[in-house]
């Protein structure tokens, strides 16, 4: 039986979720998360044994150590939205310390942030939690603003500094996602070389993904191709939004799809889609995990929510960030430890 507390926050939306008995694709079809995740698929692949050691590492850290599935707290905003606009709610994240001790008191298996944060605190906080340094971002402070990642650092940097791993994201669909694609792998490889692992944020930016009617920036099959490619250049995590909708290639009619995407493989539940999202990341080879979004009115509903339904389509966990440092410690340890309790439920498995 679910839990109780589950089953309050989430009312009709739980029973919503769950009218789905069987996905559209198997999860026989894919690796799913477990405590044996590593050995039973990265061992087989071409990654280093300082890699495997570093995912290992990163896997049984936090409250979800040795499950196969994680819960990472992200704090890049500081940059991608200004330190204002994500720190103002509350402004004692504006130290990076505050932010190393949530992700230490919420149980996370890592904390994701920026090369000053990190390296601000690395000598006090590198052996406590593993650091995933992220080499890339969008600055909001040109004027009229861009959109584009640009690296910040040095991947020495980050392997000086004792990260575990780097992230780093593409905008996929960009005019720039061509050099975007290009120096993230080429960064990813160096990452490999210096024994770390890989974690890539798999986002959609095109104008012309937003019609009048539809945003497809989270359709199902178009950020299913963009972890398809993400797998492609190595990454060993895949970061991506949850899916909202589907029939992005269809509707906008560019590129190359199937019928079958959307009649065989695809329903419109949002199980069946975020399962599309894994199926991508080489049959669950490589790990999605799910962003935890903006934050909101109801955010410990909205996580429950997200969580549970990237764990029903057989994803490795989530990667929420604003839902939790924007509120007062106390309530963001909740919330992260009320993701962590979904994959530690032994009554919530993935869809047949």
């Amino acid at each position: 039986m679910l839990t109780q507390e589950l089953e309050v926050l989430l009312g009709d939306k739980l029973e919503k979720l769950l009218d789905l008995k069987k996905c559209k694709v198997s999860k026989d079809l894919l690796s799913l998360p477990g405590p044996d995740f590593i050995d039973r698929v990265f061992t087989n692949s071409n990654r280093s044994i300082r890699v495997l050691q570093n995912l290992q590492v990163i896997f049984n850290a936090g409250r979800l150590g040795g499950t196969g599935y994680l819960s990472i707290l992200p704090v890049d905003q500081g940059i991608e939205h200004t330190a204002g606009a994500s720190f103002a709610p509350n402004p004692i994240y504006f130290d990076p310390e505050k932010i190393i001790e949530l992700a230490i008191e919420g149980g996370c298996n890592a904390v994701a942030t920026t090369f000053g944060n990190l390296g601000i605190v690395a000598r006090k906080y590198a052996h406590k939690i593993p650091f995933l340094c992220k080499i890339n971002h969008n600055e909001l402070l040109t004027f009229p603003n861009t959109f584009d990642q640009i690296l910040f650092g040095k991947i020495k940097e980050a392997a000086d500094m004792g990260a575990r791993a780097v992230g780093a994201t593409i905008y996929f669909g960009s005019k720039e996602s061509d050099r975007q694609i290009i120096e993230i792998a080429k960064a990813f490889d160096k990452a490999h070389e210096h024994g770390m692992a890989t974690v890539l944020w798999c986002y959609l930016r095109n104008p012309g993904f937003k019609t009048e009617s539809q945003d497809y920036h989270t359709a199902a099959d178009l950020t299913a191709q963009a972890n398809h490619i993400g797998a492609t250049i190595q990454a060993d995590i895949i970061k991506q939004k949850l899916p909202t909708c589907n029939g992005g290639f269809r509707d906008l009619k560019f590129g190359k799809t199937s019928d079958a995407v959307y009649s065989e493989l695809c329903s419109d539940h949002p199980v069946d889609l975020a399962r599309y999202q894994a199926l991508n990341c080489l049959s669950g080879r490589i790990p999605l995990i799910n962003s935890g979004g903006p934050s909101g009115e109801n955010d410990m509903q909205d996580a429950a929510q997200t969580a549970l339904i990237n764990k029903l389509a057989g994803g490795a966990g989530l990667i929420s960030g604003r839902k939790a440092f924007q509120k007062p410690m106390k309530m963001g340890v909740k919330l992260l430890n009320l993701i962590q309790d979904i994959y530690l439920n032994p009554d919530i498995v993935p869809l047949p």
